[in-house]
């Protein structure tokens, strides 16, 4: 399984959220920025402060994809 963070910058985009906002409030690295634009895995631990910041839950920003063949 593949992780695809599609529905966290549509998320931004509907809260109207800047995502440099987002990457301040929830003390996102720049390593971990990059991962989250190139949809690889982060931290359940990050996963966890973007959603305190966002007031969602995990589901609402990510969501596994299978692997395609």
């Amino acid at each position: 399984m593949n992780v695809n963070y599609t529905k966290l910058w549509k998320f931004l985009l509907d809260k109207k959220v800047k995502k440099t906002e987002l990457k301040e409030a929830a003390c996102i690295s720049p390593g971990t920025y990059t991962k989250l634009n190139n949809d690889e895995y982060i931290s359940l631990e990050v996963l966890s402060r973007i959603c305190f910041v966002l007031d969602c839950n995990i589901g609402d920003i990510m969501e596994f994809v299978p692997i395609e063949d």
